[in-house]
């Protein structure tokens, strides 16, 4: 019996002033975007992004060609943001970095975009990275992403323009064409394909209603329930690195107590000793019948988890 990393989950942190914000990108984007907002931590600017990550999540082959394209046209986008104080237009990235032979993107974000990845504490939405890279229609990750930032109140009213307007399917200074103007194709192309998407892959229920104001449809209502599943919380006092340690040696059957203490020990160190054990137990050197209980016994032994510390 192989030892097994189970563990797939991660959390996004992402500002509301972004997730509420107009932008218009594809999905292959959206799908960057939310690994880069995977990985924040305060104080860097620069993130890298392995390829391999993605296509494990979404089970999803990637090639260089699709990203290149992906990211030329993210570093010509103008995102525009919208608060109370100020209407805002920037560009979110300097520059993207292929590291040849490697699988590795390298980006940095602008010092303008700074602040809105990392003011953090007082305003965010959490958002889970399988969840949102399993939907495969940009409106559905869209969508999904606002809906998380309004699932405590469960409910949430828009003007259908003011809704196209965040989906960027409608131009507010009415420059470019409006596109699904027949509410049947908004129904159709992206508010059903979201709700399918998102009910089927997210850790959240979606639905939505259409209202009249006299003959025409002018409200958008979208309702929310709650989380199916509780979330971990990002804990601000320790590293995401870290906290990703902790949660990956938990897929492994630990406790958050036990998984602690082996990180601390250090988290190489148990990756060499999974490592060891899987190939003695391939050669028929050991056998391990309960992974956990090896585990725990083992670090036991070593006096790193204490006896009186149970799974």
């Amino acid at each position: 019996m192989e030892i097994q990393d189970t563990g797939s989950d991660k959390l996004i942190i992402q500002h509301n002033a972004i997730t509420s914000g107009r932008y218009d990108f594809s999905a292959c984007e959206l799908d960057i975007m939310f690994m880069i907002l995977a990985n924040l931590n305060p104080g860097e600017d620069t993130y890298s992004i392995h390829i391999s990550d993605i296509e494990d999540i979404t089970s999803r082959a990637w090639n260089y060609q699709q990203l290149k394209e992906a990211t030329e046209l993210m570093l010509s986008r103008v995102y525009q943001i919208e608060t109370a104080e100020a209407f805002t237009q920037l560009v979110l990235f300097q520059y993207f970095d292929y590291m040849k032979g490697t699988g590795t993107v390298k980006v940095r974000l602008t010092e303008k975009a700074v602040p809105y990845f990392f003011d953090l504490k007082s305003n965010f939405t959490s958002l889970q990275l399988k969840a949102i890279l399993s939907c495969t229609s940009k409106y559905a990750k869209r969508i999904y992403a606002l809906a998380c930032q309004y699932r405590v109140m469960g409910t949430k009213r828009f003007t259908i323009d003011e809704f196209k307007e965040m989906l960027y399917l409608k131009d507010p200074k009415g420059k470019a064409p409006e596109q699904f103007e027949r509410i049947s194709s908004l129904k159709k192309d992206v508010l059903d394909v979201a709700k399918k998407q998102i009910n089927e892959h997210t850790d959240i229920h979606f639905d939505y209603e259409l209202k009249k104001r006299g003959r025409s449809f002018h409200w958008i209502i979208i309702h929310v329930d709650k989380q199916k599943t509780p979330q971990l919380a990002i804990d601000f006092t320790k590293t995401l690195d870290y906290q990703r340690n902790v949660r990956a040696v938990m897929a492994y059957g630990l406790n958050e107590e036990q998984a602690e203490a082996i990180v601390k020990d250090g988290y190489d160190k148990f990756l060499t000793f999974v490592e060891d054990v899987n190939k003695k137990a391939r050669k028929g050197e050991i056998k391990v019948e309960n992974a956990t209980a090896y585990i725990i016994g083992t670090y036991q032994k070593k006096g790193i988890i204490q006896k009186s510390v149970k799974a």
